[in-house]
């Protein structure tokens, strides 16, 4: 799977997790084509994987939160109007954006930032056009189960 076609996959379903056990899929199976035994970065595949995860991570189109079962969750855009409209139905440390940076040491370094800042004025603008049943409507039948 390519990074476009894995960030196809978040925006066809909304919310995914990136490799744990949940309500909802998971990108690093369907980067694989087949269910991961034990942690992905011990895979044949793992180099692939961790490329296309950094990949689908820096997209602008796709938000890195642990919002489902506090683990990382990659929250395509078309659901941030939603997501923050639905905001207060969740611990605020599940909104926080994290993004990683490498450092000049090649460490990975973990970058949160709280919401709201992280939200943009537009999507900010189009979750108040919302409902808040609306909202948690939109954001998917997964939401009961987390």
């Amino acid at each position: 799977m390519t990074a476009e076609e894995a960030i196809a996959f978040v925006e066809r379903h909304g919310v995914v997790l990136q490799s744990a056990k949940g309500p909802v899929p998971r990108l690093t199976e369907a980067i694989l084509g087949e269910p991961v035994n034990g942690s992905w970065w011990s895979h044949a595949r793992g180099h692939e994987i961790f490329a296309v995860l950094e990949a689908v991570a820096d997209s602008p189109s796709v938000l890195t939160c642990r919002l489902v079962g506090d683990k990382v969750t990659l929250v395509h855009r078309r659901l941030w109007p939603a997501l923050v409209r639905s905001a207060k139905r969740f611990p605020p440390a599940r909104l926080t954006s994290i993004r990683q940076e490498h450092t000049p040491s090649g460490r990975h370094v973990n970058i949160e930032t709280p919401f709201p800042k992280w939200v943009p004025e537009e999507i900010a603008d189009q979750a108040k056009q919302l409902s808040e049943d609306d909202a948690w409507r939109t954001l998917g039948a997964w939401m009961d189960a987390s």
